[in-house]
């Protein structure tokens, strides 16, 4: 590879492996796709769960997304720290989170809370502990539009908590919250056919219940591989993640979607036993673990077998090894990006071609004050 390669790091001898690189120009791109895609943004809320860094929550606010959405109260506080306006948990409240949720309001009374809920003990819960804190927590009704992993079917229970939400106190119904996780067919056709059905009774509830006279200020849809899809449509947001660093698993199956790989796993050549045989020091501590192998794929060996990982190790085999010695870096795209950040303390900025900067990864860990 030559010095011109996207992922070459000038000043690479300085930065410890195995590490997150974040590369900003590829970032920004992605940013400016998203924004591009969407029509502006307005309607967007982008899911944070991939990068989960507060400078990245500050750069879109500054492009002029004020709404987001989070996986965890930590991702929801990040994000206000940030200066989102808005903030949609996508996770039902249970236990003590109710509670925390609502104290996120106090700490931060010029962002709007809100979380999502399919069944009345939810309800309950957020609204004790917005009745306990004196503060006004949003409410999106949780729909199942066919992945069957959280949310009730469009439906008499559903309506009935659309009710429940919007007659009670110190609870404010928001809208709809469908995700279409299921859908992730390589075709696009095949995407957007299976994308309109799905959605398809999520619309006529939605007017269901406009008619029992239930406003219903926003319909959120969708993730990254139906993004596009969402956007052509004026009548919902969507909330993209992965888009921001983008990962080989989505880039190999959506060429619709032109987003680049910006975040790279440095690893190095820590051992060669054997003939054809190169250890890295990348194990499955670094790496998203839960895909079949390959789980990264690196740019200098695109082909390389992996032969085992395990906790601090990656045993490749390539008739290439001899090209490679002890210390040399290999620098490679995760398949899955979103699991891999959050084993990283912290990410490596490299803008220009040099590692300029260090993050860390602010809503790794489930806490941060709240």
């Amino acid at each position: 590879m030559t010095a011109h390669a996207w992922f070459h790091v000038e000043n690479e001898a300085e930065i410890a492996s195995p590490a997150l690189l974040l590369y900003q120009e590829r970032i920004e791109h992605n940013l400016q796709l998203m924004l591009k895609i969407a029509g502006g943004p307005e309607r967007l809320r982008p899911h944070v769960k991939t990068h989960k860094l507060l400078p990245l929550i500050q750069r879109q606010v500054e492009l002029g997304i004020t709404k987001f959405k989070a996986a965890t109260i930590a991702e929801a506080e990040m994000c206000a720290t940030g200066g989102a306006r808005d903030v949609l948990l996508s996770m039902p409240c249970v236990g003590p989170n109710g509670q925390r949720l609502a104290q996120l309001a106090l700490k931060f009374p010029t962002t709007k809370f809100s979380a999502i809920a399919d069944d009345e003990a939810t309800l309950r819960t957020l609204a004790a502990a917005a009745q306990q804190n004196q503060v006004t927590l949003g409410v999106f009704l949780e729909l199942d539009c066919g992945m069957g992993r959280t949310g009730i079917f469009p439906g008499e229970a559903a309506a009935y908590l659309a009710h429940v939400i919007k007659d009670t106190p110190r609870l404010q119904f928001c809208g709809l919250h469908a995700y279409d996780g299921h859908i992730h067919d390589a075709d696009l056709e095949t995407r957007r056919a299976r994308c309109e059905v799905a959605y398809a009774p999520i619309l006529d509830f939605r007017q269901r219940l406009i008619g029992e006279g239930v406003l219903v200020p926003e319909l959120v849809a969708g993730g990254s591989p139906t993004f596009g899809i969402h956007a052509a449509l004026p009548d919902r947001t969507f909330s993209p993640g992965t888009c921001v660093f983008w990962d080989f698993g989505y880039g190999d199956k959506y060429p619709d979607l032109p987003f680049l790989p910006a975040a790279a796993l440095l690893a190095r050549v820590i051992s060669k036993p054997g003939v054809n045989r190169l250890t890295l020091d990348l194990g499955h501590k670094s790496v998203a673990p839960e895909n079949p192998h390959p789980r990264v794929r690196f740019e200098e060996l695109p082909d390389a077998e992996v032969l085992m990982q395990s906790e601090e190790h990656l045993v490749l085999q390539t008739d290439r090894a001899h090209e490679f010695e002890i210390g040399q870096s290999l620098h490679g795209i995760p398949r899955h990006v979103c699991p891999s950040v959050s084993m990283h303390g912290e990410a490596v900025v490299i803008e220009g071609g040099l590692h300029t900067a260090t993050w860390p990864v602010t809503a790794r860990n489930r806490r941060m004050t709240v």
